[in-house]
């Protein structure tokens, strides 16, 4: 289990998809987004509500989370809809980025084409035009190393961190093991495992930036005069047995397994070569950290769940997976893997770990999830803000 079935993209990056993105670079073109991808077959919608009247800061993170987006491999071509020109977020300079990637993209202006009727016809050609030029993409078998590899859990429960956790580690160390790298992120819901997160970092300076960026948004958080322990455990993690975040959170940081922590990286950015785990500063909001991971670049994604959760990034396939024998049952519509035979003693850690792997591969050359088979594509996508309006 060391190879899988990708597109090669010109970059040399490899998707485990093909998909034509629409996306929205403001709020005020969703609408056009929307219908341009009703209209086109293979298509993937991307509308969020941002893009405009936002503070620098947050300008630059949904800028980066659009781009990130856009290159992401799974992605094999894009167009990009604008309402106007907001400087910092322009429909001009996400495609100016996501050109370098060699994947053909177009950019639709509302306004200048006269109004959203035209630059909705305009779209959908321009639409039609990258999907049959796409669609003549073939997989290609490519070695495990190719794969960025996501990380997340949600609807934690005292099953979580006995379980499908630590399991989802084992696959995390042999994706690494195989030259590959994974991702680690929820900042708040690491808080309190900094201590054994730092003592597998490589070296004395990653080690110090994991405990500087936890503790960072922990700060943060604390100067909105709320405390984090007011709200995390949440209402479910606490029915779930969890009673600290401590507790939680020692859980949840199994999910980076044994493996060395190579770097600490910003929300949307694509981590180093290198083989390994990096932790990437996201909160803990579960679709504002899988929408960052996927703008890292991860192909694939884990997601580890104790009571059961419907979530789902739109380009990138999340496989969630479950410890918990009542949820694997009543949510059997949503899960993708049943392991609730750890706890019943019938399947150990390794290898709950080598049947991720084996699901993560088959996913990674095609299979579709069953989020994908439902098509819910919009429970996942989520940009992360800093501060308020303007």
């Amino acid at each position: 289990m060391d190879k899988f079935w990708g597109y090669l993209n010109p970059d040399g990056s490899v998707g485990a998809r093909n998909y034509l993105l629409i996306l929205s670079s403001t709020l005020y073109a969703n609408g056009a987004v929307e219908r341009v991808a009703r209209s086109v077959f293979g298509t993937i919608p991307i509308i969020h509500p941002l893009g405009r009247a936002q503070t620098k800061s947050d300008i630059r993170f949904t800028f980066n989370t659009l781009v990130g987006t856009a290159k992401n491999p799974n992605v094999g071509g894009v167009v990009v809809l604008d309402h106007f020109r907001e400087e910092g977020c322009t429909a001009e300079e996400i495609v100016e980025k996501v050109a370098k990637t060699g994947k053909p993209v177009e950019m639709v202006n509302l306004r200048n084409c006269g109004g959203t009727l035209e630059a909705t016809n305009a779209a959908i050609r321009a639409a039609m035009a990258i999907a049959r030029k796409i669609s003549l993409r073939r997989r290609e078998e490519v070695p495990l190393a190719k794969l960025l590899f996501g990380l997340n859990c949600g609807t934690s429960d005292t099953t979580s961190g006995l379980s499908s956790n630590p399991a989802l580690g084992h696959c995390s160390d042999m994706i690494v093991a195989a030259g590959g790298r994974s991702i680690l992120a929820e900042l708040t819901e690491l808080m309190g495992a900094e201590e054994w997160l730092a003592s597998k970092a490589i070296n004395k300076d990653v080690a110090d930036k994991i405990w500087k960026v936890i503790g960072d948004f922990e700060q943060r958080i604390l100067q909105t005069g709320e405390d984090i322990r007011g709200t995390n455990p949440t209402g479910d993690n606490i029915a779930g047995g969890l009673s600290t975040i401590e507790e939680k959170s020692l859980g949840a940081a199994k999910k980076s397994g044994s493996a060395t922590i190579q770097g600490v990286v910003d929300w949307a950015e694509n981590p180093p070569d290198k083989p390994g785990v990096y932790l990437m500063a996201t909160p803990g909001h579960g679709a504002e950290s899988i929408t960052g991971i996927a703008a890292g670049g991860a192909q694939v994604l884990v997601f580890s769940t104790g009571g059961g959760h419907t979530i789902s990034h739109p380009i990138m396939p999340t496989i969630k997976v479950t410890g918990n024998p009542f949820s694997a049952k009543f949510m059997a519509d949503t899960l993708d893997l049943d392991l609730s035979d750890i706890l019943e003693g019938r399947l150990s850690l390794e290898e709950a770990g080598r049947l991720i792997l084996r699901e993560v591969i088959e996913t990674a050359s095609g299979k579709p999830t069953k989020s994908e088979l439902l098509f819910e594509h919009n429970t996942g996508f989520a940009i992360h803000r800093i501060g308020m309006s303007t």
